[in-house]
């Protein structure tokens, strides 16, 4: 079976006419019509029923013509993927990673990555949700790492990753530090400090109120760093996700596991990516996290 037989079959079906796909694959309509029998005498089916001069697709036809549009559109990947990795010196990988999200997965995967695959260039972007979810739609990055908050999307992969604990940050001189584990109702009266821009704090504050369930007032930081040193300060607790307990920036910052009911809540994770830019390093970015994650 030729590409070139099924390039042939499609622009049949697609122009409704063998003269006009004749005209768009440059070729006569003799030549078309032999292409279309010699795929059906290949098969051993038939893929369309001639009328005169007009023709009815096959049940058989119907399948053939979709799932070939699928195998096209994965060849012409594959061809692009292909050159990519020949121009080693072109190839890039552009990341995203969670902001709150503070275990070493993503880091030990980049490393992973980066020593397989020396002549990939990696750039990482870091964001909340909806920093992330905006990059990926307009193809700023390639994959992420980002926490569930919509219904799994047919567009793109969703690769689930895991379910991992929540914990808060907060300032070692704050009385709640002495807890070996805090419930988000002992923080009703505790201000929550959360990265977000003016236009997503709306977002933000819906999804940490009614979905992770925090009460109490929300503060808002343009980034980690000025979110942690308003913890440092004792604004407010700082809730993030990943492994590991104890202290941070020496002893200024702790880390708590946040309960609900006495039991540590969880939030999934997953790697998003573009169907239609799920090339050979994101593919193979995506395995390598998934498999640290297994660990």
């Amino acid at each position: 079976m030729l590409l070139r037989q099924i390039e042939h079959f499609q622009a049949v079906i697609e122009e409704k006419s063998f003269t006009e796909a004749a005209e768009k694959c440059h070729i006569s309509q003799s030549a078309i019509s032999q292409s279309i029998k010699s795929l059906e005498d290949e098969l051993g089916v038939k893929l369309l029923t001639r009328k005169n001069r007009s023709f009815d697709v096959t049940e058989a036809g119907e399948y053939f013509y979709k799932k070939s549009l699928v195998i096209l559109s994965d060849l012409d990947t594959l061809k692009k993927e292909t050159k990519k990795i020949d121009k080693k010196d072109v190839a890039e990988l552009s990341l995203g990673l969670l902001v709150s999200y503070d275990g070493d997965e993503f880091n030990r995967a980049m490393a992973a990555f980066s020593e397989k695959y020396p002549e990939v260039s990696i750039s990482v972007i870091s964001g909340n949700h909806e920093d992330l979810y905006e990059a990926l739609v307009s193809g700023k990055i390639d994959i992420a790492l980002n926490d569930q908050r919509r219904a799994f999307s047919d567009a793109y992969e969703n690769l689930i990753l895991e379910e991992n604990y929540c914990f808060v940050e907060i300032a070692t001189h704050n009385p709640l530090s002495k807890l070996d584990k805090i419930d988000i109702e002992d923080l009703k009266n505790t201000p929550c400090i959360l990265i977000a821009n003016k236009q997503q704090q709306d977002e933000e504050r819906k999804y940490y109120r009614d979905i992770v369930g925090f009460k109490s007032d929300f503060l808002f930081a343009e980034n980690l760093q000025e979110a942690r040193m308003m913890v440092v300060s004792n604004k407010g607790i700082f809730p993030v996700e990943g492994t590991g307990t104890g202290s941070f920036f020496g002893a200024t910052l702790k880390r708590l596991p946040l309960t609900r009911g006495g039991n540590q809540i969880k939030r999934r994770y997953c790697a998003f990516w573009q169907k239609d830019n799920s090339g050979f390093y994101v593919e193979e970015f995506a395995d390598i996290l998934k498999s640290m994650f297994g660990m």
